[in-house]
């Protein structure tokens, strides 16, 4: 198509890569507002540390070659206008300026860049992915080029570097630039040191050669040195910590662990090394002699190497609680095949007994003491599994169950009444922060059950047979709960009342136990009563058995009560409840009182009050006159959040149409219709109008008017909510028979709640009850460091302790958090015991606790607490100071330690006497310092004599190792 030839124009003035790289350069430089004068306040004292370092990076490629560039700086506030414009005209760069500038030698944390040429800003150049490198030395002039050219472009001053050679090695060139100035970012970096360079005199060589400086008397170099001292051994200290051993915790306390108390402290010594840094940090050549004067260094600076990952007791035992989540195996497959795997003797055993419950024969069923039920429990598994491979010995379990149930000790001395009675004694919750954290963490109480058996599994985890030892503890649990179902023991450590939502689930399955425990005690002890009152006389031989249940009404009088089978008409629709024996202990005796007290009223025949409680008082019946009574009802079902969810997803499933409303309101008015039936048993003669007044008072609206004969008085009707045709209230009241409590159906069918349960228990595999404790757990962790940081008093704890309580309570309260979230918190806590651990050995190191004097001991306690939080911290007074002093005493006798040859004593001693004694007198204080760190400046013109005076630095560092030398040196460019 010869038309679109003609539009076809060839542009020969493309840019290349290279321009494209470098014009990217000068894009970022100028987005980020680097052109131009540099400008800002002097550098003030120790800034480098205490102030806020910021970074930010852009991508940029050449080719397809992918560099990261990144602008690291120091955050200052911006500086006065007016004193910039003034030094406009001759001023150098800042960063120039820098590097002269002596406050901030030797930062502790720092960009290298920072520590080898002092700058407050600059750019760096790097390639994006790790493993890139920039090696062969025509790709490291190119990128030197690209950036000299665009720093001339764009008039930057901020020093531009670029990283060659491979990361580790840490090698950077650049170039900063200025109006008819330029400085040289150059570095050299060996593995080993030539040895004309190991002293002062070597390196000032090597400054001098390369300034080239054509004056001939030199102007004085000025010299900040600085010696790192390391010490390793502290012999002097071992290490005091030993993980306790729960084999000894059955004859008392050993190594600082209880029951019912996480461990905590490290296994080994937190702090690995003492970091002693002696600066002088003005000098000038030749006033220098290097020798063992060097530990009258006039600045002396700390810092300690905390070990890594340090084994703390705490974290251990958390990290293994957490391991067990994530196991798969059920209980069973743990302890082999299923404990209560019967014979065929056995089950016949059972069903036997199951026909003769059926009988009509009363059957004298004889009740087991705990020992002999957990002894025929402990003998079947044992049958299955071998005598000796209970993974929980005998004296270990026996201890723990004790600690979990103290009511069991009464068992054997003053039977069945004083363990009821124990047991059912529950303290009031103390109301202070720590022991409310629970509702944050969805735990449980720290006095209860439950947190008392995460604690043991979780020892037992980690002391005694791991998984096994967890799977066989919980066998023993769940036998103990059935025991006490069955024999009408509270669980003691529960507070009464129905399961508290705030709770874990297992401790709200633990409480809806004990609910069904209570009821049937109930029940059981109201049965009891009824059989004594059979005897052939009619009257009660126990008549004032279990007074201290009837306390509605204390001073009602015992009659004879009425027999057990005259309560129910029909065997089929009779269920026991609570209210039994509230009517057992009066009500049913007292019915006979009132109902003759009420024969002359002109009642319905045969409609005789029953469960009755108490009147009234201010209320009475609208038609008949009577005083209102409250009645004896029936307490609601408690409900545990799992059986909350069910019912509202049942509801919810009914739909929104008129039957399913109607379904809905009927499933929901069960308790509703109860009440119903024992006001109207209680109030013969009453109406709906009475049942509102004394059930729901807002709904019966009451006014004065003005009758006929002009009187006042006060008329009342019912709301209008309760006028509405077909209403819930209206038609529950139609249906309702005055049936007293404890004639109507169970709303809390208590039997069936404790199978399920039971069952619930019984189900549990480890990984399941790991997860179900496992905010106990972290809650008494919590606690614990909470406690041993209050003995400390360490701000930065403080501050983290907060963290994690936040952060838990806002993981724990889901039903089933991440992983990964659980982990940060269990870190968290980890890190926090890692510090106290840390303070504690820097106390005993110290001698913190052994000082007399108390000013030096609060200055001590200081100097700990700042090296915990501080990268580095200055000794006051250097090696005179108190600090000073005793850490020149560590070093001392570290030296001497390790003077003595590591002989045999006979060797030592067959040797003569001048070659047996220690050369005590040659050993020095202190050892070989493992680095030494030397910056060198001056101000020279350069190239030519005539030159502007420009600032020249070097910093040399030389371990055993390494060594690097990175030197910045200014040039004049006017005429060169």
């Amino acid at each position: 198509q010869p038309e679109s030839e003609v539009f076809e124009i060839t542009d020969f003035t493309t840019a290349s890569e290279w321009e494209r790289f470098i014009s990217k350069i000068e894009e970022v430089l100028n987005d980020w507002k680097l052109i131009g004068i540099s400008s800002g306040k002097p550098l003030e004292k120790g800034v480098y540390t205490t102030g806020a370092w910021e970074e930010k990076s852009d991508e940029i490629s050449f080719a397809d070659f992918k560099f990261s560039i990144t602008h690291h700086y120091l955050v200052q506030e911006p500086s006065d206008k007016d004193g910039k414009e003034e030094l406009v005209e001759d001023a150098l760069p800042l960063p120039m300026q820098d590097l002269l500038c002596m406050n901030n030698d030797f930062p502790p944390r720092a960009h290298c860049l920072v520590r080898w040429y002092g700058l407050r800003e600059f750019v760096v150049i790097a390639p994006a992915a790790n493993n890139d490198a920039v090696l062969s030395e025509s790709k490291c002039n190119l990128l030197l080029s690209s950036v000299s050219i665009a720093l001339g472009n764009t008039g930057c001053q901020v020093p531009l570097f670029v990283q060659i050679h491979h990361k580790w090695r840490r090698m950077y060139v650049g170039e900063c630039q200025g109006p008819g100035v330029r400085t040289d970012f150059e570095m050299v970096h060996l593995r080993k040191v030539p040895n004309q360079y190991t002293h002062l005199s070597g390196l000032l060589d090597i400054f001098k050669s390369k300034i080239g400086c054509p004056l001939t008397p030199l102007p004085p170099v000025s010299m900040a040195i600085r010696l790192t001292y390391v010490l390793q051994d502290w012999q002097q200290y071992f290490w005091p910590q030993q993980p306790p051993d729960i084999d000894a915790l059955v004859g008392g306390e050993v190594g600082g662990l209880e029951f019912g108390k996480l461990p905590l402290g490290a296994c080994e010594d937190p702090i690995s090394e003492l970091h002693l840094a002696t600066t002088w940090p003005h000098l000038t050549e030749g006033i220098i002699v290097e020798n063992d004067v060097y530990s009258q260094a006039p600045q002396w600076s700390v810092r300690v190497r905390k070990a890594d990952n340090p084994q703390c007791l705490l974290g251990d035992f958390l990290t293994e609680f957490f391991k067990l989540c994530r196991r798969k195996e059920s209980t069973d497959e743990i302890l082999g095949r299923p404990a209560f795997e019967e014979e065929g003797k056995e089950v016949a055993d059972i069903t036997h007994a199951l026909s003769k419950l059926t009988e009509p024969a009363p059957v004298p069923i004889h009740k087991l003491s705990v020992t002999n039920m957990v002894h025929s429990a402990k003998k079947k598994i044992r049958k299955h599994r071998g005598v000796d491979e209970s993974p929980l010995n005998n004296e270990v379990l026996n201890t723990i169950l004790l600690f979990l149930f103290p009511d069991a000790a009464d068992k054997l001395g003053d039977g069945l009444e004083s363990r009821a009675n124990t047991s059912a004694g529950n303290s009031p919750p103390p109301e202070n922060e720590d022991y409310n954290l629970f509702s944050q963490f969805k735990s449980a109480p720290s006095d209860s059950l439950t947190y008392k058996l995460a604690l043991c599994l979780c020892m037992i985890n980690f002391y005694h047979g791991g998984v096994k030892g967890v799977a066989h503890l919980w066998q023993e649990f769940v036998l103990e709960m059935r025991y006490r179902w069955e024999n009408n023991y509270l669980i003691p450590g529960l507070a009464n009342g129905p399961p508290d939502l705030r709770c874990c689930l297992l401790h709200q399955k633990l409480q809806m136990l004990n609910c069904c425990i209570e009821r049937k005690k109930a029940r059981d002890e109201g049965k009891r009563g009824s059989m004594s009152d059979r005897s052939p006389g009619g009257t009660s031989g126990d008549a004032g058995k279990g007074a201290d249940h009837s306390g509605d009404n204390p001073d009602k009088e015992k009659e004879v009560g009425k027999s057990w089978e005259s309560w129910s008409d029909s065997e089929e629709e009779y269920f026991e409840c609570l209210s039994d024996t509230e009517d057992l202990k009066g009500n049913g005796q007292e019915n006979g009182k009132k109902g003759g007290a009420k024969e002359g009223n002109k009642e319905p025949v045969n409609l005789k009050p029953e469960g009755r409680l108490h009147p009234h008082g201010k209320l009475t019946l609208l038609h008949p006159g009577e005083p209102l009574y409250i009645p004896i009802t029936q307490e609601p079902a408690p409900m545990t959040e799992d059986l909350l969810e069910e019912q509202s997803e049942v509801l919810a499933k009914l739909g929104t149409s008129a039957e399913g409303a109607h379904l809905r309101a009927r499933m929901q008015s069960a308790c509703l219709l109860s009440d119903m039936e024992s006001f109207k048993a209680a109030n013969p003669g009453c109406c709906l109008e009475d049942f509102v007044r004394w059930y729901s008072p807002r709904d019966y609206i009451e006014e004065e008017v003005v009758d006929e004969k002009g009187n006042i008085v006060i008329k009342g009707e019912l709301s209008a909510r309760m006028k509405i045709p077909s209403n819930m209230w209206v038609e529950a009241w139609e249906t309702a028979k005055p049936v007293p409590a404890r004639r109507q159906k169970r709303l809390f069918d208590d039997t069936r709640e404790a199978e399920k349960v039971l069952h619930y228990l019984a189900v549990q595999k480890p990984a399941d009850l790991a997860r179900h404790l496992l905010p106990c757990i972290i809650h008494a962790a919590v606690l614990k460091v909470k406690e041993e940081e209050a003995l400390e008093d360490i701000c930065s704890v403080k501050k983290i302790i907060k963290q994690i309580i936040s952060h838990s309570s806002k993981v724990l309260r889901f039903p089933s958090p991440e992983d990964k979230k659980l982990e940060e918190i269990i870190a968290q806590i980890m890190s926090v015991e890692a510090i106290i651990a840390r303070a504690r050995s820097l106390k005993a190191k110290f001698g913190v606790e052994k000082c007399e004097n108390e000013e030096e001991k609060e200055d001590l306690q200081r100097f700990v607490n700042c090296l915990l939080e501080q990268p580095e911290v200055s000794v006051v007074g250097a090696g005179r100071g108190p600090a000073g002093s005793i850490i020149h005493k560590l070093f001392v006798n570290a030296q001497r330690v390790s003077a003595v040859p590591p002989l045999d004593e006979d060797l030592r001693r067959s040797g003569p006497a001048e070659e047996r004694r220690p050369n005590t007198g040659g050993v020095a204080d202190f050892p070989p310092p493992t680095g030494r760190e030397v910056i060198l400046r001056t101000t020279v013109p350069r190239p030519a004599p005539y030159s502007k005076p420009l600032p020249q630095r070097m910093y040399s560092v030389l371990t055993k190792e390494d060594f690097r030398l990175a030197g910045a040196f200014s040039a004049d460019t006017t005429f060169f």
